[in-house]
């Protein structure tokens, strides 16, 4: 998926992006943009965009609402799907600013279902947010993710949009929702089984999070909840851990390029690789390999 943004930020510089990385749920951007005036645009994405250093000031008109903005680090900027904007001016620089995008699915296939409520009456404020702790961490981990590739990252970005979603649902709603609490028990046994089975079966195959939840008979939200109170870790850590017990393995019994077993491990560079290990292993794949030599 691809973001409205070369449209709409005819001022600025793309810095960094996640197209390569075969996320779904999510698409992300880092943008720098110069002072000038945008123009008008009605998004096909629902867009967040996190000011990440420095300070700016941003007028914009948009569902009617005119909005003036004395932006700081942790500043959000939040632009439903389908709303126009008529009007953006950005008075002072914004050297840094993470945009993510996130398209109808999270909303529509997971979220809301699980929450019993019609997408065609759902609607999102056009927003301006001074500071969501929550917003933060996920800008954070997408940030990392795009930087350092790890093991299971479409997982982890699968998850994190999902959560997203559902996070603008109840804070950020046209209308007040009721939060429901969960209830969510940990996975039975034969759940777990046959997870388990799935990833084994699967593990160096590109799946998602709505694969294994399949695998459970279970919706995505109350699977991936479900799943953490059974094991102690998401499906992207269960996963992760895994496929580099897996490649740990592969280095110590095996004569094959570390860069081979690298990408049969889902990395698109031995560096990524090499870093990923390092993180988990406290070694890296060389060091390990040459210890189980000696």
């Amino acid at each position: 998926m691809l973001g409205h943004s070369v449209d709409k930020y005819v001022t600025g510089r793309l810095l960094d992006t996640s197209n390569g990385l075969c996320w779904s749920h999510l698409h992300a951007e880092r943008w720098s943009h110069m002072p000038g005036e945008l123009p008008s645009l009605t998004p096909r994405d629902t867009e967040i965009a996190i000011l990440l250093r420095g300070r700016t000031f941003v007028e914009r008109v948009g569902d009617g609402r005119r909005q003036k903005t004395h932006g700081h680090r942790g500043t959000v900027w939040l632009c439903p799907a389908g709303i126009e904007e008529e009007y953006i001016n950005i008075s002072d620089p914004m050297s840094d600013c993470l945009h993510i995008f996130l398209p109808h699915q999270p909303f529509e296939e997971t979220m809301l279902r699980d929450l019993d409520i019609d997408p065609a009456r759902f609607e999102l404020r056009y927003d301006v947010i001074p500071q969501d702790p929550f917003i933060e961490y996920v800008a954070g981990r997408v940030l990392e993710e795009m930087e350092h590739e790890t093991a299971a990252g479409r997982l982890l970005v699968e998850s994190l949009g999902i959560a997203l979603a559902a996070h603008l649902v109840h804070r950020y709603s046209a209308a007040n929702l009721q939060r429901r609490e969960s209830v969510d028990k940990p996975l039975d046994r034969r759940r777990l089984e046959r997870v388990e089975g799935y990833i084994t079966a699967h593990l160096f195959e590109d799946f998602a999070v709505a694969d294994l939840a399949s695998a459970a008979c279970m919706s995505v939200a109350h699977f991936t909840r479900s799943f953490r109170a059974a094991t102690g870790r998401t499906p992207y850590e269960y996963v992760s851990g895994r496929r580099l017990e897996r490649a740990k393995l592969r280095l110590v019994t095996e004569e094959t390029q570390i860069s081979e077993i690298a990408a049969a491990t889902g990395f698109s560079s031995q560096a990524n690789f090499t870093r990923a290990f390092r993180k988990a292993m406290g070694v890296t794949p060389a060091q390990m390999r040459a210890s189980a030599q000696k």
